[in-house]
């Protein structure tokens, strides 16, 4: 018994030198997350979450054409918006104004008013679907991508387009906005994610590392990284020049979204209906969640359009193909002990 003791502190000892030799990370316990609540009410399938500043409600939208805004809490249809003609692929709820911006496959990008809960700007210019939307933390400018393989970035009050970002090869599938910079980044079906000088309205990076179209975008809200998830894995990246950090394996389908919270977790949700959860600093796959669909539908209908936090981080919020929108929360009775950390680290550091 002794000598087995022995043998373990001595392992332990080796595990920790060469740990500290390559600088591995070790992950930090989070607790698993579980199904809280199924939300139905669309009739198409879910394409995009938004959480509004306040942390009161959320918005989504969806291929049945709605706008729809529910309460957080209770989970109640609180309005429906009608007048996109085509499924609608973006929404984010401004910071700064009483505003809800949206935008289509019918290539339109509007503002809607949400004290009279009419459009009241129109955003003219994409030529093809705009997929998706996001507005600066701090100017009054909204930044659109889409088919066309251009971001556009637009004036929020006078509707003028300020930049055409061109140089995207392919769909303009995901986008995000920061005040340090690079503040636009964009990633693409062609496999690339682009770092903009926004000033310039010129690319100041462009990362080639991936080898699948870039569907997910996730900056970190304190530490001045972002993540980009695609087919092939996650990739962490460090601003402002796109520095490569580190790869996040273990997620083998098509990536549709990625949220990140405070408390460093990093969700992936993907076209085959799986949840995966990420310890943000090593790297950690700690959990696989299978989204089961509403019952009814297909087996196949098992897909995750969009993810996002709430402003608390306790609630991740997903729009899904089955037509619904989920809500997860992490299991309270949940300890390390219960669910120990299974942790095999990667001693060879991934180049690219």
């Amino acid at each position: 018994e002794s000598t087995a003791a022995l043998v373990q502190t001595l392992n332990t000892a080796s595990t920790a030198v060469t740990l500290r030799a390559n600088k591995v990370e070790r992950p930090t316990w989070h607790a698993p997350w579980k199904l809280m609540r199924v939300i139905s009410g669309h009739h198409g399938q879910v394409r995009c979450v938004n959480v509004e500043p306040g942390n009161q409600w959320f918005v989504t939208g969806s291929a049945d054409r709605t706008i729809k805004i529910w309460d957080l809490a209770s989970g109640q249809l609180k309005l429906t918006l009608t007048g996109h003609i085509s499924t609608v692929r973006g929404v984010t709820v401004s910071h700064k104004y009483p505003y809800l911006f949206s935008c289509a496959e019918d290539k339109t990008v509007r503002c809607w008013d949400l004290e009279y809960n009419k459009v009241i700007r129109h955003y003219h210019g994409h030529l093809s679907g705009v997929y998706c939307i996001a507005e600066h933390p701090t100017l009054n400018v909204l930044v659109t991508g889409g088919r066309d393989s251009v971001a556009r970035v637009w004036d929020i009050r006078t509707k003028t387009e300020v930049h055409c970002l061109g140089g995207h090869s392919d769909t303009v599938y995901s986008l995000a906005c920061q005040n340090a910079e690079p503040q636009i980044i964009t990633g693409s079906n062609d496999a690339t994610v682009r770092l903009w000088d926004l000033k310039m309205g010129k690319t100041s990076h462009t990362l080639t590392n991936h080898k699948k179209s870039v569907r997910g975008l996730a900056i970190h809200p304190e530490e001045y990284t972002f993540a980009s998830g695609s087919p092939d894995n996650i990739k962490v990246w460090k601003c402002p020049e796109g520095q490569f950090l580190r790869n996040m394996n273990g997620h083998n389908s098509i990536i549709n979204a990625l949220a990140l919270n405070k408390d460093n977790v990093l969700v992936s949700g993907s076209d085959n209906g799986t949840l995966d959860f990420w310890d943000w600093r090593s790297g950690y796959h700690f959990q696989s969640l299978e989204s089961k669909v509403q019952p009814g539908s297909l087996s196949a209908e098992a897909g995750i359009y969009a993810a996002t936090f709430d402003h608390s981080s306790l609630r991740l919020i997903t729009g899904e193909c089955d037509k619904t929108i989920k809500i997860w929360k992490e299991d309270s009775t949940a300890t390390p002990e219960t669910h120990p950390i299974n942790f095999k680290p990667n001693y060879r550091p991934d180049r690219f």
